[in-house]
């Protein structure tokens, strides 16, 4: 069968040289230009010297791990990042989705779903990117509700008093898409599309812990939400009167 061919550039960053190796040749078949790097100063290398559309990080690194780079990953770019984790705890995805990791994927791991999974975090940005730029919603843009400020550009989070509120990337990511979404009834699923993340499992529960988050942020009484509301059976709405510009 005839592979069609891709620009999309991955880097696959693991200490384990055989593991990049394997990942290289198998997403090389499949289209794919594929680098790789064994530690942050090799995934840095490469990014500095070309585009790179989608990084498959493992966290356990020597020197910097996994979370870090995913951190200054999501600082620095709109990168698609994929989080390899041998742990499998649910500590570790969450802290690593919250950290602006789109998926993430426990070894072992059989190669034809690390493809699928590829495919789904290249086309979410695809999708994302078109329907940001149909909206007209600027990068750049500021939102104001309820007497708070986001600037969605610096990530800035200001209070009614005036005070600066620190929000995790996951916690940024969550809220910009309540902002831009404000009261539409959305699902787990639409929240984590919307939030960079991945598709939910039928036990995955990460985008509750981060609403919990926003709302000890956000509510007066974060157990009695008038902002980030439950929607029994079907997700939360984001209830506020949103201004961008």
């Amino acid at each position: 069968m005839q592979v069609t061919k891709t620009t999309d550039h991955i880097l696959v960053v693991d200490d384990q040289k055989e593991i990049c190796e394997v990942v290289q040749q198998y997403l090389s078949s499949e289209g794919y230009r594929v680098s790789a790097a064994h530690d942050g100063t090799g995934m840095r290398r490469v990014m500095g010297q070309d585009e790179v559309d989608l990084v498959i990080l493992d966290l356990m690194l020597p020197g910097e791990d996994g979370l870090t780079l995913a951190r200054a990953l999501r600082e620095e770019s709109t990168v698609g990042i994929i989080i390899l984790t041998g742990r499998g705890e649910t500590v570790d995805r969450i802290i690593g989705l919250e950290m602006g990791a789109d998926d993430y994927l426990p070894k072992p791991f059989h190669l034809r779903e690390l493809l699928a999974r590829v495919k789904s975090v290249l086309r979410r940005a695809s999708t994302r990117a078109q329907n940001e730029k149909a909206a007209g919603v600027s990068a750049r843009a500021r939102a104001r509700f309820a007497g708070w400020h986001l600037d969605l550009s610096t990530r800035e989070l200001v209070s009614p008093t005036g005070g600066e509120v620190r929000l995790t990337t996951g916690e940024f990511d969550l809220l910009a898409a309540f902002v831009n979404n404000a009261n539409q009834v959305l699902s787990r699923d639409r929240l984590l599309d919307l939030a960079r993340n991945r598709e939910a499992g039928p036990f995955d529960r990460t985008i509750d812990v981060q609403v919990g988050r926003l709302r000890r942020k956000l509510e007066p009484d974060p157990q009695k939400p008038t902002m980030i509301k439950t929607v029994r059976g079907t997700g939360y709405i984001f209830t506020p009167q949103v201004e961008v510009g």
